[in-house]
């Protein structure tokens, strides 16, 4: 039962060092220098938190994350450093914590936490990523304070019941080991359109018209999943949003063929193949959003379902804008601007 409290503080602390890595050293070390808990000997390598200059480091570290962690896109570059900050401290604080014991059990906790410091410090970066998608700042700082009070929590029930904290820990590790492929591509489109609004030249240098024509590889998918061999009358790089019809986060291409003016094909690639959609919109609706972060269209059998959007990054915000007003009656269209 020792041996089970021992790595139950260890990779619950480690959990807790994925979100914020200072603050659980800093509150752990002040714990450890007035005397706030007492350690079993088990863990009383943990007493080296409690040096003056451990606790002095970590609350400067602090210090700066926290104002660096309320700023919006500087706390994803603050998140992108700790990528390798978090997980190897949770390790070397699992190290610490064990002292002598043999060096299998060692490398195993050591690995054990830092896994757990990755799975919730990727869960916090994607967070905070998809978050700085909206300009307004209050998100960041709810998003922010909402962690460290997660972590002060967590320390709390770590001293109050080592078990209890283990067994939320673990619940919540295999909740984001289920849904880490959601997360991961989540990151990767947030990524990949912030990357794209910093490259998207001034309006009068972008594309007034969407393109004619699909990349090779693209344009044989679209016909190995189409009988239709018309031309095609304009093609959207895009990336998958809400929706009934496909799942998020899917790039791929908009596709409207010569001579079919109310059925829109998207053709997308994943780790499982290509994908293949087609949106029947007679006496429907397509809208077209301008946002801060990408442009949406939005397209809706006239029933309302199946409705599905789409998102586009800034480049190609007039060529989406000249599709939408090109698709043909009875398609109802509209332009908004959120």
């Amino acid at each position: 039962m020792e041996i089970l409290k021992t790595l139950a503080v260890v990779l619950s602390i480690g959990s807790l060092a994925g979100l914020n890595l200072y603050l659980t050293v800093f509150v752990s070390g002040l714990a450890m220098r007035f005397d706030w808990v007492t350690l079993p000997p088990s863990l009383n390598g943990l007493e080296v938190l409690g040096h003056p200059i451990v606790i002095a480091l970590a609350g400067i570290l602090y210090l700066f994350e926290f104002f660096a962690d309320k700023i919006p896109w500087i706390d994803t570059a603050w998140d992108s450093v700790h990528t390798f900050i978090r997980p190897v401290g949770a390790a070397a604080l699992a190290v610490a914590a064990l002292g002598e014991v043999n060096p299998v059990f060692e490398v195993i906790a050591a690995l054990l936490a830092g896994s757990m410091a990755l799975s919730s410090h990727l869960t916090k970066a994607g967070t905070r990523l998809v978050a700085n998608a909206s300009p307004e700042p209050f998100t960041n700082i709810g998003l922010s304070l909402a962690e460290d009070g997660i972590v002060l929590a967590g320390l709390s029930l770590i001293a109050w019941s080592p078990l209890v904290a283990l067994g939320i820990a673990i619940a919540v590790f295999i909740t984001i080991i289920a849904i880490l492929p959601i997360l991961l591509r989540s990151i990767r489109r947030h990524l990949w359109f912030a990357w794209r609004k910093l490259k998207c030249p001034a309006d009068d240098k972008k594309p007034d018209a969407p393109e004619t024509s699909l990349p090779t590889h693209w344009d044989a998918l679209l016909r190995r999943s189409h009988s239709n061999k018309a031309s095609i009358e304009w093609a959207l790089p895009c990336v998958t949003g809400k929706g009934s019809l496909l799942p998020p986060n899917i790039h791929g291409w908009l596709v409207l063929l010569q001579g079919d003016s109310q059925e829109i094909q998207f053709i997308g690639r994943t780790w499982r193949g290509s994908t293949f959609a087609a949106i029947d919109c007679r006496n429907g609706t397509a809208e077209f959003h301008s946002g801060f972060m990408a442009d949406r269209i939005s397209l809706a059998h006239r029933d309302g379902s199946p409705h599905q959007t789409f998102d586009l990054d800034h480049l190609h915000s007039k060529s989406a804008q000249f599709a939408i007003e090109t698709l043909q009656a009875p398609l109802e269209t509209t332009t908004e601007t959120e």
